[in-house]
């Protein structure tokens, strides 16, 4: 596989659990009284900043990792091991959180409206470093 496929790859690996996260948490909104809605917005909005800042460090040095690789490698050198471990443990995570019992609604619309737009963003990135290649 050439390397502007292993943006691509690590762009949908991101971004389609985003978009499904997105999905969840802006339902999940949509039930909200109108009470409680300043709080978690504002939930919202600090879980954006904080994984905005976090993703966009992990896709800038899996960018560069992707760049320094041979025009063509195998798939599976898209991540390091310890960012194929992140995944894979942070799906695990995200389907456990549906089975825990008394999962407040307000913890998936505050929570899963801010991750799932920045997973969607750190895809875009993947995509914006796919054209320097």
């Amino acid at each position: 596989m050439n390397k502007r496929n292993l943006y691509l790859t690590a762009a949908l690996i991101w971004g389609i659990p985003g978009i499904i996260i997105s999905v969840k948490g802006f339902r999940a909104y949509l039930t909200m009284t109108p009470g409680k809605l300043w709080w978690l917005l504002l939930i919202t909005a600090t879980v954006i900043v904080g994984f905005y800042v976090m993703f966009s460090r992990i896709v800038d040095r899996y960018s560069a990792r992707i760049a320094s690789l041979p025009q063509t490698t195998n798939i599976w050198q898209t991540f390091p091991l310890r960012g194929w471990i992140l995944a894979i443990c942070m799906t695990c995570l995200g389907i456990a959180l549906k089975f825990i019992p008394g999962m407040p609604m307000s913890f998936t619309a505050s929570f899963y409206s801010g991750l799932g737009p920045m997973l969607v963003v750190a895809a875009c990135r993947f995509i914006h470093n796919r054209k320097d290649v």
